[in-house]
């Protein structure tokens, strides 16, 4: 039979065991992250130098601003969304509810009177709305996130349209700063847009890595049972990252009204797959637990400059969506390669 010593000694090694175990875990998810990072960086530098040695025209001042614009409302979005699919959730619903937030921007400011800062806020405040249905609905009605989202896409484009009467809600005559939200420049030639997102990408940062909403971000997409039977309330939590997520597109339904200087209710077709290509390209999983914000900022990038690229080199607009699609194909497949060698 063992002493008590000796158990105790056996016990200890077991510990040190899991311990080393635990850490070279993390260590290796840590440099695959790091490895993730480093490849859409470098595919990034790619597409900068063949789109410069293909057009002389991608290179200059004006079209890089335009690339940095581009990706300020997809990054916002991408940043967003980010959350909802560390958790294993997925929002359909960006682009048209982008689109609401930007209606509703122009109904308070334009049809209300009401001052801009106001304005702002309310249109801020629908994509928080939108991000609580969407969360009440998949944590309490136990809806697919898919099915969730893609009925609040349907519901937000309907409305934008019904709101604005399919037509476009201009600023310049109620409010004619209205544009400099996004067009000025604090600092010079930098666009306050590419400001705005680089400080969400800030503050997104710090949430997801210093925060509870974070840390229980991650938990729930790793094992959201085991979560809650630690006594965190899921259902809750989820709720807040779908609100979170619905800030940020609130967010950036008012930046591309100011960068239009109009609400364009049909304006967010199509920006729900960019951003979440962009998400998915930057290393975060579909299947939850796993992700992160600067590399949903270089997905971003990514997705900006092929769209933009292909724009100089005057591919028609059927073929770049066909490209597009095969970025999300490939995005997605590459993910599922992820997934399968990390069971």
């Amino acid at each position: 039979m063992s002493t008590p010593e000796q158990s105790g000694s056996t016990t200890t090694v077991i510990q040190q065991a899991m311990a080393e175990n635990t850490d070279k875990r993390d260590t290796r998810a840590f440099l695959k992250r790091q490895v993730q990072q480093s490849l859409a960086f470098g595919t990034l530098v790619v597409l900068l130098i063949f789109f410069s040695l293909a057009s002389p025209n991608f290179f200059t001042f004006s079209n890089i601003a335009s690339v940095l614009l581009s990706t300020a409302v997809i990054g916002i979005l991408a940043l967003g969304t980010t959350f909802v699919i560390i958790t294993g959730g997925i929002d359909l619903s960006l682009g048209t509810g982008m689109a609401l937030c930007s209606v509703m921007t122009g109904v308070f400011i334009t049809n209300m009177g009401l001052p801009v800062w106001l304005g702002v806020l309310g249109g801020i405040a629908t994509g928080v709305l939108m991000g609580l249905v969407n969360g009440f609905n998949v944590t309490f009605l136990r809806l697919p996130p898919f099915i969730a989202t893609l009925a609040m896409m349907m519901i937000a484009g309907g409305l934008a349209l019904v709101i604005s009467g399919v037509a476009p809600i201009y600023f310049s005559t109620s409010a004619p700063d209205f544009k400099r939200i996004a067009l000025g420049a604090i600092i010079p030639g930098i666009p306050n847009a590419v400001l705005i997102t680089a400080v969400l990408a800030i503050i997104a940062f710090l949430v997801l890595s210093k925060t509870l909403l974070g840390r229980y971000t991650f938990a729930i997409g790793s094992n959201e049972e085991a979560t809650r039977l630690s006594g965190v309330n899921t259902r809750r939590w989820t709720i807040f990252v779908y609100m979170f997520a619905g800030a940020f597109t609130g967010i950036a339904g008012v930046v591309i009204a100011s960068r239009l200087d109009s609400a364009q209710p049909q304006i967010g077709t199509g920006y729900e797959l960019q951003a979440i290509a962009a998400v998915i390209i930057g290393g975060t999983s579909l299947l939850g637990g796993r992700g992160s914000i600067i590399g949903t900022v270089i997905g971003a990038l990514i997705m900006s400059v092929l769209v933009n690229g292909l724009s100089i080199l005057s591919i028609q607009t059927e073929w770049r969506n066909i490209v597009v699609g095969v970025v999300v194909l490939l995005a997605v497949f590459l993910d599922s390669l992820r997934n399968r060698q990390r069971t």
